[in-house]
């Protein structure tokens, strides 16, 4: 392309690049780069760059040429890319706990879990109540990246010393180590996420127990079958059959509340099978087919303990339709009784009965009625299928009761091996002193 007059004289040949001189009586810069390509001056933020004195654009040409010849020298797109990058970066680093932990939250109530499945609901606002109730008034707008162990140690110390709120007597309140599981999953994303270089090496406390001191034996949470019946007899009629379900059935709180009609199936002998298809949503209120495990969902003989007061309680407190509930809030109503409506319903009766252990909870008596299957002779697997149970590690805590039984029959063994070899020895004796010889 052809260079005008007024152009030519404009522009100026360096001894490295060029200088032309601008109508607004500004400088531009102009050079070839080492990749063959000619550039303008242009800001860290890629913008036009001129200069007020064609002695600071000879100065900034000079400044580009030594990079050039170094190394360092970049394309403008690419450096200011680079640099914005870095900023980024630095503005993360920065970051506080308080904004983090909300950006956090809201990861992991859109994104899936390891094994690609959202989390519940219920998960979400558990793991975001340690974070509004305890992290967030504990570290505030304190960068991510200040909170080292020292740190965490001094929460920890805080938290140990809030009394358990389940049993003050214990020496652990049940909120120390969940707070600082939350914790260490904040501190591992912002780690994944570049803002730290890795999270503090803090060990987790075990579980331990709250509700019962550390010498408690599960066994003494077992009802005996006259005691179940007490509980029945003290819940109002309406829903009384929830704790038959809970102690015959072995059925969860959820599973109880999201039964209906329909779940049950009447067999010509009398005889009847509990269908586990939903459970009452604690969180929302409404059923669901999600339960605990997909072990959950399962069929069950109904024993003929309860099977006269089934009957008795669909005729009289249940609605006909296929979908009315079993546990309904009303007398024949069509909505089942809420999970927050039966606490209160569940603390009265509770206190209503003498000699029960101190804080029996309702799914105790799913404890009570799996510990008596147990003690029938029920396999692991059996005891799985009827639990519903996913896991065979939660089924061997119920090896207590197995583990009782056999203390019992070893017991009546010995017993009696010991009375067959004292019964021979006897006539051994007697048949020595007489002389006929052994037996």
């Amino acid at each position: 392309m052809s260079i005008t007059k007024q152009e030519s004289s404009a522009t100026k040949r360096e001894a490295w690049g060029r200088l032309r001189k601008l109508p607004s009586g500004r400088w531009q810069a102009r050079y070839p780069g080492p990749d063959g390509k000619t550039y303008s001056a242009r800001t860290e933020e890629d913008k036009p760059l001129t200069f007020f004195t064609k002695t600071d654009a000879r100065t900034w040409l000079a400044s580009v040429h030594t990079k050039i010849a170094r190394g360092e020298w970049e394309p403008p797109k690419e450096f200011a890319a680079r640099l914005h990058m870095e900023a980024e970066a630095a503005q993360a680093r920065s970051i506080g706990f308080s904004e983090y932990a909300a950006k956090w939250v809201e990861l992991i109530r859109t994104q899936p879990n390891r094994s690609g499945k959202k989390r519940a609901l219920g998960t979400v606002r558990s793991y975001k109540s340690k974070v509004d109730g305890y992290l967030v008034p504990e570290f505030g707008d304190t960068p991510v990246r200040n909170i080292d162990e020292a740190r965490m140690r001094k929460m920890t110390d805080r938290l140990d010393a809030i009394p358990s709120p389940l049993n003050p007597r214990s020496k652990f309140n049940g909120i120390t180590r969940p707070v600082l599981v939350v914790l260490m999953m904040i501190l591992r994303q912002a780690a994944r996420d570049g803002i730290i270089p890795a999270a503090p090496n803090v060990s987790v406390p075990k579980q331990e127990p709250v509700r019962h001191d550390a010498d408690h034996d599960e066994i003494d949470d077992v009802l005996a079958p006259e005691q179940v019946e007490a509980l029945y007899e003290a819940v109002p009629t309406p829903w009384a059959i929830a704790v038959l379900f809970a102690a015959w059935c072995q059925l969860r709180r959820g599973e109880c509340l999201g039964l209906q009609r329909r779940d049950i199936e009447w067999h010509a002998d009398g005889t009847a099978t509990l269908h586990v298809r939903r459970q009452l949503s604690a969180n929302t209120g409404d059923y669901t087919d999600k339960l605990k495990s997909d072990a959950g969902k399962r069929s069950l003989s109904i024993p003929a303990i309860m099977i006269e007061r089934l009957r008795a309680h669909l005729d009289e407190n249940v609605a006909p339709e296929a979908k009315a509930p079993l546990v309904p809030a009303n007398a024949r109503g069509s909505v089942p009784l809420s999970n927050t409506r039966w606490g209160y319903v569940w603390a009265d009766a509770r206190d209503a009965v003498a000699g029960l252990p101190p804080r029996f909870r309702f799914h105790d008596l799913r404890h009570t009625g799996l510990t008596i299957f147990a003690q029938e002779g029920a396999t692991l697997a059996e005891l799985m299928r009827r639990g519903g149970h996913s896991d065979i590690r939660v089924v061997l805590r119920y090896q207590h009761a197995t583990m009782a039984r056999d203390r019992e029959l070893a017991e009546r063994m010995s017993k009696r091996a010991a009375e067959r070899i004292a019964a021979v020895k006897a006539r051994q004796d007697a048949t020595n002193e007489d002389g006929s010889g052994y037996l």
